[in-house]
C-alpha cells in the first residue's frame, strides 16, 4: 500500500511542478510509510524518497518503512532535509502550511537557505479523504464495535446514574473488545446539558424526562468510528418527540438524496433545509458533517461554509441536530461511506426513539 501511496503523491507533485515535499504531521507521515513512532518526517523528491527519524525509532522505521530510505535526523532534521536535497540537486522544497510550527518553519528556512521553500495545502490530507476499500473496510469494523457499544450501555442508561460513569463504561467496553482507544472525549449530555452540542459528561446524574446524548467512538487498527444517538430516561414529552423526528426526517431526507459530486455546503443544505420548513434551522448550530479515517475529523468539510467536493469513497458522518437552550438536544449520527448514486451507511444502530 505505501508504494501505491508513493507514486499517487509522486504524480500530483509532478503536475504541480513541486521538485520535493516535506511531510510533517504524524498522521500523514503513517499514512505514507506505516511507521508509527512519535518522530519522524517524511521528504519525498522525484527520484527517492525519506523516512527521517531519530535513533530511538531506527529499526522500527526500517521493519514498517520498506519502500522508504530510513534516516537518522542526527542533531537537526531540518539541516540533514537540507544535505538531502542539496545532495540531489533540488533547488526548491514544499511543505505542510497547516501543521508546521511558525518557529519551525523559520528554522527551516534557515537551514535551508541556499534553497526555495514554500508553505502549501498538504497534498497527502486531500490523499487521505478518499479511502480505499481497506480503509472503509477498517472504518467499517471500528463502526461495528461501537455499534455494539452502544446496544451494551442501554442497560445502563437509568435515573440515578451519572454521566461520566456512562463515558466511562462506554470505553472500558470498546477498550475491552480491542479498540486501542476512543477515538475522542466522550460526550454524555442529559437534561438541559443536552443542548450543548459538545457537553463533555460531566457528574450530572441521569433523571426521569432527560433527553440524553451520547456522542462516542473508537480507534480500531489506526481508524476512527463516530456515532450519536439522543436517548429518553422514563419519560418523553410531545416536544422532546417532535424535535427527535424533525431530526431524524432531515437526517433520512439528507442520507437519501446525498452523493459524489456535491460540494458541502450543498449536502449541508439537504438537512437544513429540512429544519427549516419546520422553523427550527436556527437550532441548528454546526455543520452537517466531516470526513472520518485516521482522524476523527478529516477532510471533506460539510457545512454551509464548505466548497469541498464529494467524492466516492470520500467516509463522513451525518449528524444533524436541534438544541434548545435551557431545555434539552437532539442529534443523530451516522457514518457513510459517499457512491456515484447516492451512499452507503456503515452504522448499525436503531434510530427508533428508545424511551428507557
Amino acid at each position: 500500500m505505501s508504494d501505491k501511496r508513493l507514486a499517487t503523491l509522486r504524480r500530483q507533485l509532478s503536475t504541480v511542478g513541486i521538485d520535493a515535499l516535506l511531510v510533517v504531521k504524524p498522521v500523514n507521515v503513517a499514512y505514507l510509510t506505516g511507521f508509527n513512532g512519535t518522530s519522524g518526517y517524511v521528504l519525498v523528491t522525484g527520484k527517492r524518497a525519506y523516512l527521517l527519524t531519530d535513533f530511538r525509532y531506527l529499526e522500527m522505521a526500517r521493519e514498517q518503512a520498506k519502500c522508504f530510505e530510513t534516516v537518522n535526523i542526527g542533531l537537526s532534521a531540518w539541516k540533514k532535509v537540507s544535505d538531502l536535497l542539496i545532495e540531489e540537486g533540488n533547488h526548491s522544497l514544499a511543505v505542510e502550511s497547516e501543521y508546521i510550527t511558525v518557529s519551525s518553519y523559520n528554522k527551516l528556512i534557515e537551514a535551508l537557505s541556499d534553497l526555495t521553500v514554500t508553505a502549501i495545502p498538504s497534498p497527502v490530507s486531500r490523499m487521505r479523504s478518499v479511502k480505499s476499500r481497506e480503509e472503509q473496510y477498517a472504518i467499517e469494523a471500528a463502526v461495528r464495535l461501537a455499534d455494539k457499544a452502544f446496544l451494551h450501555i442501554r442497560s445502563f442508561l437509568k435515573p440515578g446514574v451519572s454521566e461520566r460513569d456512562i463515558a466511562l463504561e462506554l470505553e472500558y467496553y470498546m477498550r475491552s473488545l480491542g479498540a486501542e482507544e476512543i477515538s475522542f472525549k466522550t460526550i454524555v449530555a442529559s437534561g438541559k446539558r443536552s443542548a450543548q452540542p459538545h457537553g463533555s459528561a460531566s457528574q450530572k446524574l441521569l433523571e426521569p424526562g432527560d433527553a440524553v446524548v451520547i456522542d462516542f467512538g473508537c480507534i480500531l487498527n489506526h481508524y476512527c468510528s463516530d456515532m450519536t444517538r439522543t436517548i429518553f430516561i422514563n419519560d418523553v414529552s410531545a416536544k422532546q418527540r417532535g424535535i427527535y423526528q424533525a431530526v431524524l426526517d432531515a437526517q433520512l431526507h439528507t442520507l437519501q438524496l446525498i452523493r459524489a459530486g456535491m460540494t458541502g455546503r450543498q449536502a449541508d443544505e439537504l438537512a437544513r433545509d429540512v429544519l427549516k420548513d419546520l422553523g427550527l434551522a436556527e437550532y441548528f448550530g454546526h455543520g452537517l458533517g466531516h470526513g472520518v479515517g485516521r482522524e476523527i475529523h478529516e477532510l471533506p468539510r460539510l457545512s454551509p461554509a464548505s466548497d469541498d467536493e464529494l467524492l466516492p469513497g470520500m467516509v463522513v458522518t451525518i449528524e444533524p441536530g436541534v438544541y434548545l437552550e435551557g431545555e434539552f438536544g437532539v442529534r443523530i449520527e451516522d457514518v457513510v461511506v459517499v457512491e456515484e448514486a447516492g451512499c452507503r451507511t456503515l452504522t448499525g444502530s436503531t434510530k427508533e426513539l428508545i424511551c428507557l
